[in-house]
């Protein structure tokens, strides 16, 4: 029986940071994105629900497979267990490329 790879995945998202199990994570075929597929949730074995993890279920309900554009992963971990999914806000202990070099509405030089 073959063992099958579990992955945990941190990445920026809307100024918090998702920490998901994945079985499959690889580099896209589109230029600057990792694709994570097979999202791993635990199965409901008591009657206290993590809120946290129940957003996550409901937010990635019905995905096949997403795309997170490279500079927004924080890291990629091989885990021998799956761990609880979970959202948080961003602390200032992680640094991250800056959001706003693709900003359209970047002051231009008007100087002629």
């Amino acid at each position: 029986m073959a063992i099958k790879k579990i992955f945990k995945v941190s990445f920026y998202n809307q100024g918090n940071v998702y920490e998901v199990y994945a079985s499959k994570v690889y580099q896209s075929d589109l230029h600057g994105f990792i694709t994570i597929e097979e999202l791993k949730f635990h199965e409901r074995t008591s009657v206290v629900v993590d809120p946290g993890e129940e957003k996550l279920k409901t937010e990635f309900d019905q995905v096949k497979r997403f795309f997170v554009p490279m500079h927004s992963i924080i890291r990629i971990d091989e885990v021998e267990k799956q761990g609880i999914a979970k959202i948080s806000e961003a602390g200032e202990k992680i640094a991250h490329f800056p959001s706003n070099i693709y900003n359209p509405t970047s002051d231009k030089d008007t100087s002629s």
